[in-house]
């Protein structure tokens, strides 16, 4: 086959490759996204709430020991200023010893100067007063030297305090955009949802918080006698209700605003009991109640990790900060997972017993 009839065959298969080739399919439309449901929409949206608590409290955690560490730092520093003024007092004190022990040098000794005394009381009397020269310059030289010691020292842990301060807030930082991130994700997701949407929403949170709280109650958990307050649970409730209406706001300790811990800190303080700052803290080291015993006053805890707190009013309410974008108020025990009680004026502390609706990983329906 001559070289030019080669080339009109090939040019004639690959014409008819081209021809014969499948045609590229139809783009077929990607199906359109079903509507979330209700339910999941919830489920989103309290996961988010949680994590921005969670994030809040160790936020506010940082904040205390912030405030302890600076402290630490003022109380050293104010030891440390004393400390030099003391050494440089004893340094005086130190140099003029030493200028008298150089003007008082001879070369004679006080053996021989008593030997060669015209009145031997009168060298003992001042062998005497030399003695006891000799003592306070010995008791000089040794303050001399703790007070140098004691200075390196402080300013050894005054550094120390100093480091851990900056390291501290340097945490503080990166928590504080942790919480503004996680608000940033809550206010993007209710962006994205219809008036409509929001209505539903809402409608099923409230069912669910009566649901629970109507297993709750009738369930026995909360036991049946009503208890009065103590004195100081009063007055702390007192306090709360005086905050009604005020709005959430994450960090805060009032007077204006408060977060959930912020608020029953505040409350229990003015009633003369200063109790930890944050949720966790008021669960891990104040004194734990069964539900069964809760009376006016008392803490109640959610969620697993402690991150909401509120005060308990009786029959059933407490009085909470509930979450961003919303303002104090009265709502059911059961508007959260319940993880247990604790009181901050029991002298006592008991092994907590009884909780009702557990508190799970798993978000349930609950208004704040």
């Amino acid at each position: 086959m001559s070289g030019r009839l080669l080339r009109l065959v090939c040019t004639a298969a690959v014409a008819v490759g081209t021809v014969l080739a499948p045609l590229p399919a139809a783009a077929v439309p990607e199906p359109e996204p079903r509507e979330r449901s209700i339910a999941d929409l919830v489920t989103d949206l309290q996961r988010l709430y949680r994590e921005a608590e969670e994030a809040t409290e160790t936020y506010n955690a940082t904040e205390e020991k912030l405030k302890e560490k600076r402290a630490e730092v003022t109380r050293l520093d104010t030891q440390l200023s004393q400390t030099r003024l003391s050494l440089h007092d004893s340094r005086g004190a130190a140099g003029r010893l030493a200028r008298q022990q150089y003007q008082n040098t001879t070369s004679i000794s006080p053996y021989v100067r008593l030997l060669l005394a015209r009145d031997p009381q009168h060298a003992l009397d001042q062998g005497h007063v030399i003695g006891q020269l000799a003592r306070e310059r010995a008791v000089t030289v040794g303050r001399l030297t703790g007070t140098e010691h004691r200075a390196d020292e402080l300013a050894r842990r005054a550094r120390k305090a100093l480091d851990d301060q900056l390291t501290l807030a340097a945490r503080q930082k990166q928590q504080r955009d942790d919480v503004q991130e996680k608000l940033a994700d809550v206010e993007a997701l209710l962006a994205s949802l219809t008036a409509e949407q929001l209505t539903r929403l809402a409608e099923f949170e409230e069912k669910g918080v009566e649901k629970a709280q109507q297993e709750l109650t009738t369930s026995g958990a909360l036991g049946e006698e009503d208890r009065k307050p103590t004195r100081k649970g009063e007055t702390a409730l007192r306090y709360a209700r005086r905050q009604l209406g005020k709005p959430y706001e994450w960090g805060a300790e009032g007077p204006k605003t408060y977060d959930c811990s912020g608020l029953t800190s505040e409350a229990w303080a003015h009633a003369g009991i200063p109790i930890p700052r944050t949720s966790q803290e008021q669960w891990a080291r104040l004194p734990r109640i069964p539900l069964e015993e809760l009376r006016p006053g008392d803490l109640v805890i959610y969620f697993p990790k402690a991150t909401h707190v509120a005060l308990y009013m009786g029959r059933g309410k407490v009085i909470e900060a509930p979450r961003t974008g919303e303002r104090i108020k009265i709502s059911p025990i059961a508007a959260h997972p319940l993880l247990g009680a604790v009181r901050p004026d029991s002298h006592a502390p008991q092994e907590a017993r009884g909780t009702a609706r557990p508190a799970t990983d798993d978000p349930a329906p609950a208004r704040r």
